[in-house]
C-alpha cells in the first residue's frame, strides 16, 4: 500500500492536469485576443537584450549595427544583425532552440510548482519570492561558469516566471509604477512599505467590476500587496485581496473578486498590457545583471546566438585504436585550422575517451588549442576483455553537447554496456542529436590486451554492429564500416557536418530486400547537397528534375561525384540551379540507410507538448514519448526568415506504411501548433512541407524538410515531478508514476544519471492492465560538487519481455545557496591633463575594489572604453587594484567588478574639457564611492590651467539602483 503522502502527491498531479491551478500570465498561448503570455514576454526580453549586447560588441569592434531595437525584432532579423560580416546563409536554429528551452522552462513552473505561493508572488510572499528570483539568477551565473548552458537556460526560465508574475499578481502597476521594482533583483536592499499581515488591502468588487477594489489608502501610501490564492479553501486573512479567477476559492470570500492581470479578461485585465510591458523590462534588467557577471560572449552563448556547430568526439582508447586515434586527431586539426577565426569555427569542442572499465574524463572547451592538447594526450593502450564501455561514453557526450549536435564515435569493439541502449535512445530522442559511428575492421581485428604482449583475436559480429546501426538510425546518423587503412576517406562526413545551417531533406531506412524509389525537393534556398547511402553495396540511380540520371557505377557524372569507402557511398550533388523534385531509386538485398542533406536557412524545430485543461488551458513540455492511440500536440517553429508558412506536417512510419497527417495552426512569430489524432505505431519521422516568400506578383516557393531523429509512441507512460535545483551534499526525491493501457505484469525500472551521483530507485514495479504504480528515485549530489554543475536523470520503464518502453528525462542544477549579497564597491583616483587636441595626451584611472567581507573580487573587465586595463590582487587584504590608461579622446570608462558568487557592480568615470568661460564644476560621487583628490600630471595643480577643468563623474552602479 502506498503512503498517504504518495497518494496525495498523485492526487495533486492529477488535479494539475485537470485545471490550471496557478493562474498567471498564460504560459505559452492565450485565447484572449491582444493578451501576452510568459512566452511572449520572455522572448521579447531576450530579443531586445541580445540586440543591445550585439550592438555594444559591434561598436567596440568598430562595426556597424543597423538593426533598430524596437518591437519589430524577429529571430531572423536579429541573427542577421548579430552576424554582421558573415555569409548570406544564416541559421537561427540554435538561437531559437535556446529561447524555446528558456520559455518552456518558464511555462513548467505553472505545472511543477503550481501551488507554491512564493513562485508566483501570491499571498504577499514578497521576501520568499525575491529569494527565488535571486537564487535563480545565481544558478544561471554558476551554470554558465561551469559551461552548463542547458541547465542555465532552465534556471533562467524558472526565475523569469516568478519575476514576471510579480507584475501580474501584485499592485505594483496599480500604484502608478511604469518602471520595474529594482529591489526584486537586489537582495542587499530592504523591501520597505509592504502591507502588514493584518492590514486590509481590498474591498469587494461591485457588480463584477474589480477595477477599483484596492483600497485607496493602500494606493496612496504605496503599500505593496498581492492576491491570495487557493484551490481548496476560501480562507484568507481578513480584508486581503484575492488573486481571482475561476479556480481561486479565496475570491469567493469577502472581499470578493481579484486583482490579477494575467490576461485582458481577468479581474484587472484593463492593466494587463501595462503589467506585461513592465514585466518585459524587468526581465531585461535581470538579463543585464546576468550579462554583467558572465560577459558578452557567454551571454550570447547562453541565448544560443551562434552560427557554428560543436565538434564532439567519443573515442575508444584501447590497444588496437592507435590508427583511429591518429585519424581523429588529423581530421579535428584540419577542421580547426580551416575554420579558425571564421564564422564557421566550432562554438565548442567536446572529447570523451573510453576504455574498459574507464570512461572520461569529459573535456569541454571553447579553446581550440586546449582541445588539440587534450586529444594529443590520447594513446591506445589496455582494454581488458574485448567489449568496451562505448555507450557510457556516448551517454556523457549526449548530455554535454548542445541539442541537435553531431556526435562521432570511433571504435572497433562491441559495447560491453549494451544494457544502456534504451537509455541512450531516450537521450537521443530528447536531445535530437545525431550519432555517427566510425567502425573499423568490423569483420575481424586483433587487439593487444595483455602486458605480456599476447594477442587475442576477435571479430565484431553482425549482431555486435547492429547495436550501433540501431542507435545511428534512430538519431539520423550513420554506422560507417571501414578498414583502418581506409578510415581517412570516410571521415569526410565529419568535415561535412562542420558546415553551418545543415538541413535534412530526406532520410529513410529499409530493412528488407527489394527496389524502392525516394524523392526530395530542392528549393531555391538549398545548396551544397550531399546524398549518403550506407549499406552493403546497394545499387542506385539518381534523377534530376530535368530528367537527367546517373547510376552508381559512374563515379563522376552529370549529377555529381560519387565516393565509395567501406559500406558508405557519398554523392556530392551537382545541382546547377536545378530546383524541383529529385529522385533516387535504390535496389539492395541488405538493410540500408539513405540520407540527403544540404545547407539552407530554412529549418524547423519541434517539441511535444501536452495540454492541461480548465477554463484557461495551456500546454507544457512533455519529456517522454507520445501515447499509442491518443492524440498529441507539437509546438513547432520554422526558422530562416519572417515569411515561412507550414502547410503540412506528416508522421512518416519508418516501415514505409501510410503517414499520419497533422492539423496545423499558426500562432504567430513563425510558431505553429500541430495536432495529431494519434501517432503511428513503431518508429516514425517528422516531415514538414511549407511555403516561403511570395508576393502579389509572384508565387511562394515550396520547401520540404525532415527531422533527423526517429520517434516512437508507447503504451507506457512515465511522468515525474521535482524541483530543478539541489545543493551540494543534498538529496533530492523524485516521485514518478508509470501507467499502461495494455500489458499487465512486472515492469523493469532503469534510472541513470550522467554524473554517477549516488542514487536509489526500485528495480521493478507491478502494474495491472490499464493501471498505474508509483515509485521514487533519490539522487544525492556529493558535497564537493562545484556550484553550477548540471545532472541529467533518465527514468525508464520497460514492459514485460521488453516489448515496449517509455521514459522521462529531467535536468537538475546543483547550486550552492548564495548568502553573500554584497556587491563590489570601488575607490577611484583620476589623473588627467588633457589639451584641446585630445590625440596628444592620455589620462589615467586608479581604483581600489573590494567586496567587503564577501567572497572577494573574482574578475574585473572593461565594459566601455578602449584603453589599457591592468589588475592586481593584494593577498590577504581582499583588495583588487585596477589601473586604466586611455587617450584623452576616449573619455568614458566602465569597469565591471564581479565577486566570487556573481554579484556585480560597475565602476565608471568620465572626463570632459570645459572652456575657460565655463564655471568649474564640482566633482561628485555616489555615497558608495570614496572620492580621492585629483591631481594633474607632472605635479601641476588643476587650477594652474584655467582653460581646462576635468569634470570627473564617478559612480558605482549597483545595477538598476
Amino acid at each position: 500500500m502506498f503512503s498517504r503522502v504518495t497518494a496525495l502527491g498523485t492526487l495533486l498531479w492529477i488535479i494539475l492536469f485537470i485545471c490550471p491551478v496557478a493562474e498567471t500570465f498564460k504560459p505559452l498561448l492565450s485565447t484572449v485576443g491582444g493578451s501576452l503570455t510568459h512566452r511572449d514576454i520572455t522572448q521579447r526580453a531576450i530579443f531586445h537584450k541580445t540586440a543591445q549586447v550585439c550592438q555594444a560588441m559591434a561598436v567596440a569592434q568598430g562595426h556597424e549595427f543597423n538593426l533598430p531595437n524596437d518591437g519589430t525584432l524577429t529571430a531572423y532579423s536579429l541573427q542577421q544583425a548579430c552576424s554582421s560580416g558573415a555569409s548570406s546563409l544564416l541559421s537561427t536554429l540554435a538561437f531559437q532552440t535556446a529561447v524555446t528551452k528558456t520559455y518552456l522552462s518558464n511555462a513548467a513552473v505553472d505545472v511543477v510548482l503550481a501551488l507554491s505561493a512564493p513562485h508566483h508572488f501570491d499571498d504577499e510572499s514578497f521576501e520568499a519570492g525575491r529569494d527565488i528570483v535571486v537564487q535563480g539568477a545565481a544558478a544561471v551565473k554558476a551554470a554558465v561558469k561551469q559551461r552548463s548552458f542547458i541547465s542555465a537556460r532552465i534556471s533562467l526560465g524558472s526565475a523569469c516566471h516568478t519575476l514576471q508574475d510579480f507584475y501580474s499578481h501584485s499592485n505594483w502597476v496599480e500604484m502608478g509604477n511604469t518602471a520595474p521594482f529594482p529591489d526584486l533583483i537586489r537582495p542587499d536592499m530592504q523591501m520597505d512599505n509592504l502591507a502588514g499581515p493584518t492590514t486590509a488591502t481590498c474591498r469587494s468588487c461591485t457588480g463584477g467590476n474589480c477595477s477599483d477594489n484596492i483600497l485607496p489608502d493602500i494606493l496612496q501610501q504605496k503599500k505593496l500587496t498581492s492576491g491570495y490564492f487557493s484551490l481548496f479553501s476560501s480562507a484568507k486573512p481578513a480584508g486581503k485581496c484575492s488573486h481571482g479567477g475561476t479556480f481561486d476559492k479565496t475570491s469567493e470570500q469577502d472581499p470578493v473578486g481579484g486583482i490579477n492581470k494575467d490576461d485582458a479578461s481577468e479581474s484587472h485585465g484593463h492593466l494587463h498590457l501595462k503589467a506585461a510591458e513592465v514585466a518585459t523590462n524587468a526581465t531585461m534588467e535581470l538579463l543585464e545583471d546576468i550579462r554583467l557577471t558572465i560577459g558578452d560572449k557567454d551571454f550570447l552563448r547562453l541565448v544560443g546566438m551562434s552560427q557554428s556547430a560543436v565538434l564532439c568526439f567519443v573515442i575508444d582508447t584501447t590497444g588496437s585504436m592507435s590508427d583511429d586515434i591518429a585519424e581523429a586527431k588529423r581530421v579535428s586539426f584540419a577542421i580547426i585550422d580551416l575554420k579558425r577565426g571564421t564564422q564557421e569555427e566550432p562554438s565548442e569542442y567536446i572529447l570523451v575517451p573510453f576504455n574498459d572499465p574507464g570512461v572520461g574524463p569529459l573535456i569541454r572547451t571553447t579553446d581550440a588549442d586546449v582541445f588539440k592538447q587534450e586529444i594529443n594526450k590520447l594513446t591506445a593502450k589496455g582494454g581488458g576483455d574485448i567489449p568496451e564501455m562505448c555507450l557510457s561514453g556516448l551517454l556523457l557526450a549526449l548530455t554535454a553537447a548542445p541539442p541537435s549536435s553531431d556526435i562521432f564515435v570511433f571504435t572497433d569493439a562491441p559495447a560491453k554496456d549494451a544494457v544502456l541502449k534504451s537509455i541512450v535512445t531516450a537521450l537521443i530522442e530528447s536531445t535530437k542529436s545525431k550519432v555517427t559511428f566510425m567502425l573499423t575492421d568490423v569483420t575481424r581485428s586483433a587487439r593487444r590486451r595483455r602486458q605480456d604482449s599476447r594477442t587475442v583475436s576477435r571479430a565484431m559480429s553482425v549482431e555486435d554492429a547492429q547495436l550501433y546501426w540501431d542507435l545511428a538510425q534512430s538519431s539520423g546518423g550513420q554506422a560507417i564500416e571501414v578498414t583502418k587503412s581506409s578510415l581517412p576517406e570516410a571521415t569526410v562526413v565529419i568535415m561535412d557536418s562542420s558546415t553551418p545551417a545543415l538541413v535534412t531533406l530526406l532520410q529513410a531506412v529499409r530493412t528488407s530486400a527489394g527496389s524502392e524509389s525516394f524523392s526530395f525537393l530542392l528549393d531555391e534556398s538549398v545548396f551544397n547537397v550531399t546524398v549518403y547511402i550506407t549499406g552493403t553495396s546497394p545499387v542506385f540511380t539518381l534523377y534530376s528534375p530535368t530528367g537527367e540520371s546517373q547510376g552508381h557505377e559512374m563515379s563522376d557524372g552529370p549529377l555529381g561525384t560519387i565516393q565509395k569507402v567501406g559500406n558508405l557511398q557519398r554523392i556530392q550533388v551537382n545541382t546547377n540551379n536545378r530546383t524541383g523534385l529529385w529522385g533516387i531509386t535504390i535496389n539492395t538485398t541488405e538493410t540500408f540507410l539513405v540520407k540527403v542533406t544540404g545547407q539552407s536557412s530554412i529549418n524547423f524545430l519541434f517539441n511535444i507538448v501536452e495540454a492541461f485543461g480548465g477554463a484557461h488551458g495551456d500546454f507544457s513540455l512533455k519529456q517522454s514519448r507520445p501515447s499509442i492511440g491518443k492524440s498529441f500536440t507539437m509546438l513547432m517553429t520554422v526558422t530562416g526568415g519572417d515569411s515561412q508558412r507550414v502547410t503540412e506536417v506528416l508522421l512518416e512510419p519508418v516501415s514505409g506504411t501510410a503517414a499520419v497527417n497533422g492539423t496545423v495552426e499558426a500562432i504567430g512569430g513563425g510558431n505553429f501548433l500541430v495536432r495529431f489524432s494519434e501517432p503511428p505505431e513503431g518508429d516514425f519521422t517528422i516531415h514538414v512541407k511549407g511555403e516561403s516568400g511570395g508576393t502579389a506578383r509572384s508565387s511562394p516557393s515550396q520547401f520540404q524538410r525532415q527531422a533527423s531523429t526517429q520517434l516512437r509512441a508507447s503504451r507506457v507512460t512515465v511522468t515525474a515531478s521535482a524541483n530543478s535545483t539541489l545543493e551540494p551534499g543534498e538529496t533530492i526525491t523524485v516521485p514518478f508514476t508509470v501507467q499502461t493501457n495494455a500489458t499487465a505484469g512486472t515492469y523493469t525500472i532503469q534510472a541513470r544519471n550522467d554524473r554517477e551521483f549516488s542514487m536509489s530507485s526500485p528495480s521493478t514495479l507491478t502494474l495491472e492492465a490499464g493501471g498505474q504504480a508509483e515509485g521514487t528515485v533519490t539522487l544525492t549530489a556529493p558535497s564537493s560538487t562545484p556550484s553550477g554543475t548540471d545532472v541529467t536523470l533518465t527514468i525508464e520503464a520497460q514492459a514485460p519481455g521488453s516489448t515496449d518502453s517509455n521514459y522521462v528525462v529531467m535536468s537538475f542544477a546543483v547550486v550552492t545557496r548564495v548568502t553573500d549579497v554584497t556587491r563590489p564597491v570601488c575607490q577611484v583616483t583620476i589623473t588627467a591633463n588633457c589639451p584641446e587636441d585630445c590625440t596628444q595626451a592620455t589620462w589615467q584611472l586608479s581604483a581600489n575594489m573590494t567586496d567587503g567581507n564577501g567572497t572577494g573580487i573574482s574578475t574585473v573587465t572593461l565594459q566601455q572604453g578602449n584603453g589599457t586595463l591592468n589588475t592586481t590582487t593584494t593577498s590577504g587584504v581582499g583588495i583588487t587594484s585596477a589601473s586604466y590608461s586611455a587617450s584623452c579622446c576616449s573619455k568614458v570608462v566602465e569597469l565591471v567588478m564581479v565577486d566570487g558568487v556573481g554579484n556585480s557592480g560597475v565602476c565608471s568615470a568620465s572626463i570632459s574639457v570645459v572652456s575657460p568661460a565655463t564655471t568649474p564644476q564640482t566633482t561628485t560621487a555616489t555615497t558608495t564611492v570614496t572620492l580621492v583628490a585629483t591631481t594633474a600630471s607632472a605635479g601641476l595643480c588643476l587650477t594652474m590651467c584655467p582653460w581646462l577643468w576635468p569634470i570627473v563623474m564617478l559612480s558605482l552602479h549597483h545595477l538598476w539602483a
